[in-house]
């Protein structure tokens, strides 16, 4: 009984290790999405600045009619 007792006790044990080493994984793969959530969201701003300045650089006559 004594084993089988010392036995789950090693188990519970790698298991807590193996929990606590997973929820750390997991904070920072949530921090690199909010990262990286964060920096797409300035590319997508970036890329409708940069559209507004061409767009207003060309003229009207070179853009395709809005039925094409």
């Amino acid at each position: 009984m004594e084993k089988l007792l010392k036995k789950l006790e090693e188990q519970v044990a790698f298991l807590q290790h193996e929990i606590s080493e997973m929820s750390g994984e997991v904070y920072l793969q949530q921090k690199e999405i909010k990262e990286l959530k964060k920096e797409i969201s300035n590319f997508k701003k970036n890329i409708s600045d940069l559209e507004n300045e061409i767009g207003s650089n060309f003229i009207n006559e070179d853009k395709k009619p809005p039925h094409y």
